[in-house]
C-alpha cells in the first residue's frame, strides 16, 4: 500500500472519531445543565472552560474569544472553522481525505460521510445548531455509527483495514483521557458529581458501569473502567490494545517482540495497563498520569508517520537528511492541515 494512501486513511477515522467524540461531550453537558438552576456566568464558565483547557485549545480559544461562556464554547467546538479541532473542521478535513482515496472506500461508506459533511456545512444544518442542538449532535451522533458500521461490513480486512482500526482506537483512547481529564481543571467549589456523570456518559459507559457498580457515580471507579478495563470498548486498555494489534498485523512481527517504535511504545503502554492498578494510577497524580499517556500516544503517532509515511528508502538514504522530532512533527502537521 502507498504510504500516502494509508496515512490518509490513518487520518480520515481519527477526524471522524474526533467529531464524535465531541459532539458526546457537547451534547452529554448541555443536556445535564438542564438540570442545574441559577448557574451565573462565572459559574458557566467554570464549567465549560475545563472542556476547552484538557484537549489543549485553550490558547486558541483565548486568542480568538477571550471570554468563557457557554455560547462562544459551544461555537469554538461545534462549527468555528478557525479551530482545526472543531467539529465542523474534522467532517470536512476527513471528508477531503476520503475523496483523495476514493477507489479505496466502498460506495456506501463515501456516500455516508459526504451527507454527513453536506449536512454539517448546509443552512438547514445551521438552523437545527441554532434551534435544537441536541437533535443537531444526534444526527452526527448516529452518522458516526452508521461510518463505522458500514465500514466494518464493507472495507477488506488488509492493510487500510488496520490502518483505519489503527486510527480510530489511538483517537478514542486519546480523548478518553482528556474526558478524564477534564475534572483536573475544575475549580474547587465544582458540582464535581455532575461533571463525572459528564463524563461517563460523554463515553458512552453508564451502562457498563451500573453492570459492575451500585449507588452513585465514584471517580475511582470510573478511572479504573474507563482506563483499566478489558472490555469495554472505550477504555484505555481495550484501545492499545487494539492499535498494538494492527501495528503487528501491518508489520508482521510476533506478540512480545517490535520492529519499529510504534509497537515498542504500544507494548510498554500495554504492559503497565495489564499489570497496573487504578491505585497506583491515581497515587502519582491522576493529572499527571493522564498527561504521560497522552504523551505515549502523541509518540505512537509520529512513529507510525515516520515507519509508514516518511518512506525508508528516504529515511535510510546515503545522504544525511534532517529527520529530526521538530521536522517530523512539521511535516506531519503540513499532511493533517494540507486540504483546509
Amino acid at each position: 500500500m502507498l504510504s500516502r494512501v494509508a496515512n490518509t486513511l490513518y487520518w480520515m477515522v481519527r477526524y471522524v472519531e474526533r467529531a464524535d467524540n465531541l459532539a458526546r461531550l457537547i451534547d452529554v453537558n448541555e443536556q445535564l445543565l438542564l438540570d442545574w438552576e441559577h448557574l451565573d456566568s462565572e459559574r458557566l464558565r467554570d464549567f465549560w472552560m475545563p472542556i476547552v483547557c484538557s484537549d489543549g485549545d485553550d490558547a486558541l480559544y483565548s486568542e480568538l474569544y477571550g471570554s468563557g461562556n457557554s455560547t462562544d464554547v459551544i461555537k469554538f467546538l461545534t462549527d468555528d472553522r478557525r479551530n482545526p479541532n472543531s467539529i465542523l473542521s474534522c467532517l470536512v478535513q476527513a471528508r477531503e481525505n476520503a475523496r483523495t482515496v476514493r477507489d479505496q472506500l466502498s460506495d456506501e461508506l463515501w456516500e455516508e460521510l459526504n451527507s454527513l459533511y453536506l449536512y454539517v456545512i448546509s443552512a438547514d444544518g445551521e438552523k437545527i445548531l441554532r434551534d435544537d442542538p441536541p437533535r443537531y449532535y444526534g444526527f452526527i451522533r448516529r452518522s458516526v455509527f452508521t461510518f463505522q458500521g458500514i465500514a466494518a461490513s464493507t472495507i477488506d480486512r488488509s492493510m487500510g483495514w488496520d490502518f483505519m482500526d489503527m486510527g480510530r482506537h489511538l483517537e478514542r483512547a486519546d480523548k478518553t483521557t482528556r474526558f478524564l481529564d477534564i475534572s483536573t481543571f475544575l475549580p474547587p467549589a465544582a458540582p464535581m458529581a455532575m461533571h463525572w456523570n459528564a463524563i461517563v456518559r460523554s463515553c458512552g459507559a453508564m451502562g457498563a458501569y451500573r453492570a459492575v457498580n451500585s449507588g452513585a457515580v465514584e471517580p475511582k471507579k470510573v478511572v479504573d473502567l474507563l482506563v483499566f478495563s478489558r472490555s469495554f470498548p472505550r477504555s484505555v486498555r481495550y484501545c492499545i490494545g487494539r492499535v498494538e494489534q494492527c501495528l503487528h498485523s501491518i508489520s508482521g512481527s510476533r506478540f512480545g517482540d517490535y520492529t519499529d517504535a510504534a509497537e515498542r511504545t504500544a507494548g510498554k503502554i500495554m504492559g503497565d495497563l495489564n499489570y497496573g492498578s487504578v491505585d497506583e494510577f491515581l497515587a502519582g497524580g491522576m493529572h499527571e498520569s493522564l498527561d504521560h499517556l497522552q504523551d505515549q500516544f502523541n509518540n505512537i503517532g509520529e512513529a507510525i508517520f515516520e515507519s509508514y509515511v516518511l518512506m525508508p528508502h528516504v529515511i535510510d538514504s546515503p545522504v544525511k537528511l534532517n529527520h529530526n522530532a521538530s521536522t517530523i512533527r512539521a511535516w506531519k502537521h503540513q499532511q493533517e492541515q494540507q486540504q483546509q
